[in-house]
C-alpha cells in the first residue's frame, strides 16, 4: 500500500484519503470490539453467574468464551462484524419488545391422529413370546419381552406369565416386575370399586357396570389360581348380582357372556348355570344365551342338556357365526 511504503521512507509524501479513512474506521472498530469483550466478560457475565448463585437455577447466557470469539469476529471482520451481532441481538429481541395480538388466534381442541410408517425391520423380526420361550434363546427372548413390555401390557399379562418359568434369570425378573406391577393395580382398583358399590344409592349401576368388564378383562387371561381365583370369582359374581338386583336391563348380553366364562374358567360350575339360565331368560334370542349353555354342559359332561339346548339352537331363528361353527365341531 502507499502509506507502507511512505512510512518505509520509499515514496515521499503523505497517507491518500482512502487510507486515512481506512485506518481511523480499523481503530474505531478495535476499540469497540475491545469494549464488548471488556463490558462483557468483566461486568455483564459475572452479574449473570451470580444472580444464578443467588436464585439456585440455571440459566443459559453467554460466558466468557463467547465474548472472546465475538472479540475475534470483529477483529477481523471489521464493521460487517459488529452490524452482525447487532442486528441479530435485535431481531432476538424484537418478538420480545412487541405485544402479540392474540385476537384472531383459535385455539382447536380437536384430536389429531398421526399416522406413522410401520418399522418394516422391526417387524420382520419380532416373534410371539411362546416361540421366543421354546427357541431359549437368550438375546431374542429378551428383545421380545422388551417389545412386549413395551406395547399393551395390560392385554399381554396372560403370555408374560409364561415367562416366569424361564430359565434365563433376566426375563423371569422383567415378567415377575411386570406383573407385580399390574396385578397390584388390579387389586387396588377392583377394591376401589367395591367400596362405590357399597356407597351407591338403589339405582345407580356405575361401579358394577366398570367393575365386570374391568374384571374380566383380567381373568380371563388365567392369572389367578387357588384359593384368589375363588375369591376373585365371588367378587365378580356380587358384582353381577347387583347389578341385576339393581337394574337387569343393563346387563347386556356381552355382559352376561363375560360373567359365565369367567365364572366357568374359575370352577364355579353352580354360578355360571344360574347365569346362564337368566341370560336365557332375558335374552332368549342371542347367540350368547346357547353357546354359554353349551359350553357348561360339555364342561359338567351333560349329554343329554348339551344336545337339547344344540337342537334348540338349530330350530331357533338365530344366525350361527362361524365362531360358533367351529365351537360345535369340536364339542361334537
Amino acid at each position: 500500500m502507499a502509506w507502507l511504503r511512505t512510512a518505509a521512507g520509499l515514496v515521499p509524501g503523505g497517507w491518500t484519503l482512502e487510507e486515512k479513512v481506512f485506518i481511523l474506521v480499523f481503530l474505531l472498530n478495535l476499540l469497540a470490539a475491545l469494549l464488548y469483550l471488556l463490558l462483557g466478560t468483566l461486568v455483564v457475565s459475572p452479574l449473570r453467574m451470580r444472580k444464578e448463585r443467588k436464585a439456585g437455577t440455571e440459566v443459559l447466557h453467554d460466558n466468557r468464551r463467547t465474548y472472546l470469539l465475538r472479540f475475534l469476529v470483529m477483529v477481523f471482520c471489521p464493521v460487517v462484524g459488529p452490524l452482525f451481532f447487532c442486528f441479530s441481538y435485535l431481531l432476538f429481541r424484537l418478538p420480545l419488545w412487541m405485544q402479540p395480538n392474540l385476537v384472531d388466534v383459535v385455539f382447536s381442541k380437536e384430536r389429531v391422529r398421526s399416522w406413522t410408517r410401520a418399522d418394516e425391520e422391526r417387524c420382520r423380526n419380532i416373534l410371539p413370546l411362546e416361540e421366543a420361550m421354546f427357541i431359549n434363546e437368550k438375546r431374542d427372548l429378551r428383545l421380545v419381552m422388551m417389545n412386549t413390555i413395551r406395547g399393551d401390557v395390560h392385554a399381554a399379562l396372560g403370555v408374560i406369565t409364561l415367562a416366569l418359568n424361564s430359565e434365563d434369570s433376566e426375563t423371569a425378573h422383567y415378567a415377575a416386575s411386570v406383573l407385580t406391577s399390574e396385578l397390584d393395580e388390579f387389586r387396588v382398583k377392583v377394591r376401589r370399586l367395591r367400596l362405590r358399590i357399597e356407597e351407591e344409592g338403589p339405582e345407580e349401576t356405575g361401579a358394577e357396570e366398570e367393575l365386570i368388564p374391568y374384571m374380566d378383562s383380567f381373568l380371563k387371561q388365567g392369572l389367578f389360581t387357588g384359593q384368589e381365583s375363588h375369591k376373585m370369582a365371588a367378587i365378580l359374581d356380587a358384582a353381577a348380582q347387583s347389578l341385576f338386583e339393581k337394574n337387569p336391563r343393563r346387563l347386556t348380553p356381552e355382559l352376561y357372556e363375560s360373567i359365565c366364562m369367567r365364572l366357568m374358567d374359575m370352577g364355579d360350575l353352580n354360578g355360571t348355570q344360574s347365569w346362564c339360565l337368566r341370560l336365557a331368560e332375558q335374552y332368549p334370542d342371542c347367540l350368547a344365551a346357547y353357546t354359554c349353555r353349551l359350553k357348561l354342559y360339555f364342561a359338567v359332561k351333560d349329554r343329554a342338556a348339551f344336545f337339547e339346548t344344540l337342537n334348540a339352537l338349530r330350530e331357533s331363528s338365530v344366525v350361527i357365526d362361524r365362531d360358533t361353527l367351529e365351537l360345535i365341531k369340536v364339542f361334537i
